[in-house]
């Protein structure tokens, strides 16, 4: 291949977790991957903050190591959401709060402002802990640091950011906007009350398609990366809304037909995205909201913390000692995990998670008292009824010829997969068995021509059958 041939996409993917590079050719085969932990740092200014110099030195080291750089004909991004970056004359402003920053929520005066600025009915947002409303973090910074916002010239959503950093250009996205953040009226399509009144709106760069070209990497950039100068750098999108791009028409009408799809993106969060769902069934106390996807229409979404669920529930366990076979034992014990492992969203935020057997609680964690095997097959049973809570919020009970696709981790988890058909006997289930993560494909999906999109790889989803599974999961739900 001639080095010379810019026929890659370098996806940069910066999830909550974990951040990852991969170049693709323009088959969508990955020719290089590298993938790094990611986790906040303590700001100058004293908050927990997104680790942006961190992971731009980790990006540039390993451009700038890598083989194939010079191939380099595209870059795009995808970021978790609840992420904005503020510029001054220089760069940085100051650096993005990480949305789990407690204290951006406990600023009285704040809460009313937004109390009184931004409602459900608006914004379609419900109220989140933290600073997962990204605005919270906006109102906590012009209040807490004033010099620091003073100095502010312009906002942008996170993954836009590292297209400044790549570009100069600097834009904004309407599905970074639109996911939870209270700055954005999915039914207008345009800033909400609360972003105008409080000036932030006017602070935004302008918006662009996440698809569009920016320009081409930075003269400066394009030398400390290796690559070349004529990539050209795309706007980037919001993670979870990559993933349901590559399952919807770019160009399709606002008032096309609805799908009877939901697309399950999981990771940290486990998103569950429902194109064509009514958004009068959304409830913001179940932690239900509409994300906006990157044509900009209304998408009823609902999620809780599974990663992070899941991973309590294991305490320790490979998620892959899982078996259909202790699951049955599970069923025939009534061993059941309960809501919630994780504090921030989800339906049943708040609550305090809790294992039992017969309906006595057992210890917590439960590494004490439950196998390996056990534990793993209880967090994948465990996530398969959460998920299925909430695909019944978003479409209720009719689910006649309806499809689900699983995206991420999830996706490789038998158990999961199997007990999820099972509890949705009349839907039909989809694992993607794409070797690239859905965040990822998607952003290559969309740096491609339109006609290039691709719904990936699905495997159907085997029906499982299991003794007492009806039973079990009625008595789980009554104990919600």
């Amino acid at each position: 291949m001639d080095a010379t041939a810019a026929d890659l996409t370098l996806v940069i993917d910066i999830g909550k977790s974990n951040a990852k590079l991969l170049l693709l050719d323009k088959q969508g085969t990955v020719v290089e991957r590298h993938s790094r932990a990611n986790a906040s740092v303590q700001s100058v200014l004293g908050y927990p903050a997104l680790d942006v110099h961190g992971l731009a030195q980790w990006m540039q080291q390993t451009m700038a190591a890598s083989p194939h750089a010079q191939r380099c004909g595209h870059v795009i991004t995808s970021t978790h959401g609840a992420a904005l970056v503020a510029l001054d004359d220089k760069g940085l402003a100051w650096e993005p709060l990480d949305y789990e920053y407690e204290a951006v929520a406990q600023d009285s005066a704040l809460q009313q402002a937004f109390a009184d600025g931004s409602t459900f009915a608006e914004t379609l947002s419900p109220e989140l802990p933290a600073g997962l409303n990204a605005a919270r973090q906006l109102g906590w910074m012009q209040n807490n640091h004033p010099e620091a916002w003073q100095r502010t010239r312009c906002l942008m959503p996170y993954a836009q950011y590292w297209a400044w950093l790549l570009s100069g250009v600097a834009c904004s996205e309407v599905s970074s906007l639109g996911c939870h953040t209270h700055l954005w009226n999915p039914n207008t399509a345009s800033y909400s009350r609360l972003a105008q009144e409080r000036g932030w709106a006017a602070l935004f760069a302008p918006l662009r398609k996440a698809w569009e070209v920016v320009g081409p990497v930075r003269a400066e950039v394009a030398q400390q990366w290796g690559l070349p100068a004529r990539a050209q750098v795309h706007v980037g999108v919001h993670d979870s809304n990559a993933c349901l791009a590559r399952y919807l028409p770019r160009t399709a009408a606002a008032d096309a037909a609805p799908q009877s799809l939901t697309l399950v993106s999981s990771g940290t969060w486990t998103v569950l995205m429902a194109p064509g769902a009514s958004a009068h069934d959304l409830t913001a106390e179940k932690d239900m909201l509409a994300n906006v996807d990157v044509t900009g229409r209304m998408t009823p979404t609902a999620r809780f913390m599974g990663g992070r669920e899941f991973g309590v529930l294991l305490d320790g366990a490979s998620p892959d000692a899982a078996s259909w076979e202790v699951v049955q034992s599970l069923i025939d014990e009534q061993l059941m995990a309960l809501p919630a492992f994780a504090a921030q969203g989800g339906p049943f935020a708040g609550r305090a998670g809790s294992v039992v057997r017969h309906a006595q609680a057992l210890p917590m964690p439960t590494g004490t008292v439950l196998t390996e095997v056990q534990r793993a097959a209880l967090a994948a049973l465990y996530c398969a009824q959460m998920t299925c809570w909430l695909i019944h919020a978003l479409w209720g009970t009719n689910l006649s010829a309806h499809r689900v696709v699983v995206e991420g981790p999830l996706a490789h988890n038998a158990v999961y997969l199997a007990a999820l058909q099972a509890l949705l006997p009349g839907a039909n289930c989809f694992a993607s068995v794409d070797t690239v993560e859905g965040t990822a494909r998607g952003a290559w999906c969309l740096a491609q021509d339109a006609d290039a999109a691709q719904s990936g790889l699905l495997e159907p989803v085997s029906v499982a059958h299991v003794r007492g599974l009806d039973t079990y999961h009625g008595n789980w739900l009554a104990r919600l």
